[in-house]
C-alpha cells in the first residue's frame, strides 16, 4: 500500500473490524456499535478492498477472521490504543482547559448516581467534554476501560484484578411482589420461592450474585421468566405475573402498589467507581472521582 493511501484508513472502520471478529457476527457487531448491519458490512468491505485482501470468511456460522484478518486484527488494537494515547496526553497537557472526560456506567449507576455528579461538575468545570456510555451490565464498562474508550467507570464488586475502585455506595437487593401478595412479615425463603421469579437472562451479573446468595443458605433460585429490560421486570411484578429480585435503584421508579421487601438474609451490591490499574488519569479524571466521593 503506497503512502498516499494510508489516510484512507479510519479508526471507525477498524473499530468494526475488531467488533467482527470479538462478536464473530456481522449482526452481533452492529449491535455492540449501535450501527446498522449494512454500516458494517459496508465498512468491512470498503476496508477489503482498500487494503486488498480477504479479512473475513462468510458462512452460515458467521465470520470468521482469516490468517491475514487475524494478524490486522492485533495490529488494528494496538492502533487504537496509541490514539487513544494520543488524546490522553494532549488532555494531559491541557489540563481543565479543553480536556475531556470519558465515562462508562451500568445503566441504574448512569441514571440516578451520575445526573447530579455530572451537573455540579459541569458547573466547576465547564470547559471539560464529557462522554457517557451506558450498558446493561458491569461486563462492557470494564472492557471499556480496558480497550481505552474510557477513562473512568461506575461498577460494582467485586471487579476485575486490572482494576482499582474506590466504593461509593451500597444498593440493597430488594425483593418485588405483586400488589395483592399475602406475604409474612419479615420474610421468608419458603415464602419468597413460593412465587414465580422473573428474573434477567443466564449470564447477568447481579443475578448470579443473588443465585449465589441464596445457595449459601440452602435456597436454589430458579427463574419461571427471563426478562433483560429492568422497567419491563418491575412492571410485569406490578401486573400479578410474579416476583423479582432486583437492586433498589435499577427497580426504580418502583410503580405504586408494588410490594418491596429486603430478602431474608439482606444483601447488598457495592457500587464503586474503577479505573484502569496503573493507568495515567489526567487532572479531569481526578477532580470528578473526587466529586463522586464528596457527593456520596
Amino acid at each position: 500500500m503506497g503512502q498516499d493511501r494510508l489516510g484512507q484508513l479510519k479508526p471507525s472502520q477498524l473499530r468494526v473490524l475488531i467488533a467482527v471478529a470479538d462478536s464473530g457476527s456481522f449482526s452481533e457487531a452492529a449491535l455492540q456499535l449501535q450501527l446498522s448491519q449494512s454500516a458494517v458490512s459496508y465498512a468491512i468491505a470498503t476496508l477489503e478492498e482498500e487494503l486488498g485482501v480477504m479479512l473475513f470468511s462468510r458462512g452460515r456460522y458467521g465470520a470468521v477472521s482469516t490468517p491475514v484478518g487475524q494478524q490486522i486484527v492485533e495490529r488494528s488494537r494496538h492502533v487504537l490504543h496509541l490514539i487513544a494515547d494520543i488524546y490522553q496526553q494532549a488532555n494531559l497537557a491541557k489540563g481543565f482547559e479543553g480536556g475531556r472526560l470519558r465515562i462508562a456506567a451500568f445503566r441504574s449507576a448512569a441514571t440516578h448516581i451520575l445526573p447530579e455528579v455530572i451537573a455540579q461538575y459541569c458547573q466547576r468545570y465547564p470547559a471539560i467534554a464529557i462522554t457517557i456510555a451506558e450498558y446493561d451490565d458491569r461486563p462492557d464498562v470494564e472492557a471499556d476501560l480496558r480497550k481505552g474508550k474510557a477513562d473512568v467507570g461506575i461498577t460494582y464488586l467485586p471487579h476485575a484484578p486490572d482494576l482499582e475502585a474506590s466504593e461509593l455506595t451500597r444498593d440493597e437487593f430488594v425483593v418485588l411482589f405483586p400488589p395483592d401478595a399475602v406475604l409474612p412479615a419479615p420474610l421468608t425463603w419458603e415464602a419468597l420461592t413460593s412465587h414465580p421469579l422473573i428474573m434477567a437472562p443466564d449470564g447477568d451479573s447481579c443475578d448470579a450474585m443473588v443465585i449465589h446468595h441464596g445457595r449459601q443458605y440452602g435456597v436454589e433460585l430458579k427463574p419461571k421468566y427471563q426478562i433483560r429490560s429492568d422497567a419491563t421486570i418491575v412492571n410485569m411484578v406490578a401486573k400479578g405475573l410474579g416476583a423479582a429480585i432486583s437492586p433498589r435503584l435499577a427497580a426504580e421508579p418502583i410503580p405504586a402498589g408494588v410490594q418491596v421487601y429486603s430478602l431474608p438474609e439482606p444483601f447488598y451490591r457495592i457500587i464503586c467507581v474503577a479505573t484502569l490499574a496503573d493507568a495515567l488519569l489526567p487532572p479531569p479524571v481526578f477532580a470528578f472521582m473526587d466529586l463522586l466521593k464528596e457527593l456520596g
